[in-house]
């Protein structure tokens, strides 16, 4: 595994009903967990937002089913979902994790780097989304 030295930032689209919500709910966790609140909402300030109806297909979004590739090769398959629906044994992460922050805006091809709790570098690539009926 090569290390990581610098930070990637792929541009990001978001819908504008996900992006008021995500804003909502990176605003309320402020007090519980700043360091990933502030993450979240830096993300949601640099994006790309559209009218849901233009938000093009292949967009990681609540709901999609992603499948990405980390920096030492492997190749993961999870659902991203809003806090309350998590649940890792389903391969269901949250938007408020540093992977769900990672992932959301993103598109296959696309390379993000995110740190985790402990500050430790990581950058994972989209391979593919799948965006459910429900989204």
């Amino acid at each position: 595994m090569t290390e990581i030295r610098r930070d990637l930032t792929p541009p990001l689209t978001l819908g504008k009903a996900d992006h008021t919500k995500l804003y909502a709910l990176g605003e309320a966790a402020l007090d519980r967990n700043p360091d990933l609140a502030e993450t979240l909402l830096t993300e949601l300030d640099r994006a790309k937002v559209v009218d849901d109806a233009k938000l093009p297909g292949g967009v990681v979004r609540i709901g999609s089913r992603v499948t990405y590739q980390t920096n030492a090769g492997q190749e993961q398959s999870v659902t991203l979902v809003y806090p309350v629906d998590a649940d890792i044994e389903q391969g269901r992460i949250s938007v408020l994790t540093p992977i769900g922050v990672a992932l959301i805006g993103l598109k296959a091809g696309q390379s993000i780097t995110w740190h985790d709790r402990a500050d430790k570098r990581h950058k994972l690539t989209v391979v593919k989304v799948e965006t459910s009926v429900e989204a």
